[in-house]
């Protein structure tokens, strides 16, 4: 099953470098010209000239930073194998969380063998342009997300244990989130704990570009009769599928520039599948969800701009099953599923191609930014969902099915800069 190695990480030197906060960065594709900009004000030698190169030969420029730093001392490589225990302390409406798991390396298998399983569609542009970083760094600088089942929280106490004492490194970011790293090198310690999962599988849950991409680099090293048994490898954060401190957001869909939109015929066309309740006042959108979410129901709220909004809750799973016999119970059974099955597709006509181009669609983890849009006229309209189950992503993983772009939005982001992986041993 899934080989987990510890590593030689590669980390920032702070007494050259300068304060770690000043240093790390969100991953590269939620971080905006503005913010990037900023980044690169408060410390020239932010993550972010790595992560996200700009410019003429931007790859290019980023090797050669990469081994100018090293050259220089600002990045060192820790001397013994460790693994990198990783916590980050959160709030989410006002409510403490931490969540807890471990970076290290993990050979890197096709999602044919069924050790690491996706659970999103990709798009192939972001893979290229990840690519040309990885081609020209031979390194990766943020890690990819995956949990793993652990019924029994073996792995779960050990990693508790040997995080028990003070961090290593210990910062907040500029959004008041802490970041925790302990460095672990003790060789009985790591073996043990990379042990444990040579009867596990993993799951990605934010990543998936950055796994394929690393897919892609080793295929076009041994094409090219590079030998680089590192490059088997990728950086990971491995989480526990049961830990309490896993957050998923869910991502709304907003529908734009279609022919003849009205909004009272979209409604008597969902009357067919859908119970369809009125109600007014939009604050009350998630507090209906949630209760429909605690009951399993499958339901989804649409808005098309004023005062009065509508939910619809799914009348009966037996026309999914007649729309999509080849799926399994666990993909048919999405909220995200029913939605673009049965209202996008169907009703709407907003076909995959459509959906994967975001011609028609366009998607935002922020209900206001969705209630907002309709109202500004951007858009013709906006559904609101629940969140997706962990549950559910690992059993359309299991199934060996992806679910549509955009499904789910794990929270918090992992920060980039605190330990990189580069490819060569």
């Amino acid at each position: 099953m899934a080989v987990v190695k510890p590593f030689r990480g590669l980390r920032y030197d702070c007494n050259v470098a300068g304060k770690i906060e000043t240093l790390t960065c969100p991953p590269y594709d939620i971080i905006s010209e503005e913010q990037r900009l900023g980044y690169l004000e408060a410390n020239q030698y932010n993550v972010v000239r790595l992560e996200l190169p700009k410019g003429q030969n931007a790859y290019e420029a980023a090797g050669k930073t990469l081994a100018e730093w090293k050259e220089s001392g600002l990045l060192k490589r820790d001397e013994k194998p460790a693994i990198y225990i990783y916590e980050i302390e959160f709030e989410v409406k006002g409510e403490k969380n931490r969540v807890k798991g471990f970076i290290c390396r993990v050979k890197l298998e096709e999602f044919s063998k069924g050790v690491v399983l996706p659970h999103e569609e990709t798009l192939s542009k972001a893979k290229t342009d990840r690519f040309n970083l990885m081609r020209a760094t031979n390194c990766n600088f943020s890690q990819v997300y995956s949990l793993y089942m652990d019924e029994e929280g073996k792995t779960r106490a050990r990693i508790d244990r040997l995080s028990a004492g003070a961090p290593d490194v210990e910062m907040a970011d500029e959004a008041g989130l802490i970041h925790r790293l302990w460095v672990v090198t003790d060789e009985a310690e790591t073996q043990a704990v990379c042990g444990d999962f040579a009867d596990r599988k993993l799951y990605i849950a934010d990543g998936h570009h950055r796994y394929e991409t690393a897919l892609n680099y080793r295929n076009y090293l041994k094409e090219r009769g590079i030998v680089n048994e590192s490059a088997d490898y990728i950086m990971m954060m491995l989480v526990d599928m049961g830990h309490e401190g896993l957050t998923v957001f869910p991502t709304h869909r907003m529908v734009r520039r279609l022919y003849k939109f009205i909004p009272e015929k979209l409604l008597v066309r969902c009357g067919q599948y859908f119970d369809v309740a009125e109600f007014e006042g939009v604050e009350k959108i998630e507090g209906a969800l949630k209760e429909r979410y605690l009951k399993g129901d499958k339901a989804f709220a649409l808005y098309c701009g004023g005062k009065k909004w509508h939910l619809l809750t799914l009348k009966s799973m037996e026309v999914m099953v007649e729309l999509l016999p080849y799926m399994s119970e666990a993909s048919r059974g999405l909220d995200v599923t029913v939605l673009h099955t049965l209202v996008l597709e169907n009703i709407l006509g907003i076909d995959k191609e459509s959906m994967a181009n975001q011609t028609n669609l366009t998607y935002t983890r922020d209900i206001n930014e969705a209630l907002s849009g309709v109202d500004s006229g951007e858009y013709q309209c906006a559904f609101i969902l629940n969140p997706t189950r962990v549950t559910e992503i690992r059993d359309v993983a299991k199934a060996g099915e992806k679910m549509p772009q955009k499904s789910t939005y794990f929270y918090p982001k992992l920060i980039t800069g605190l330990v990189m992986n580069e490819l060569s041993d």
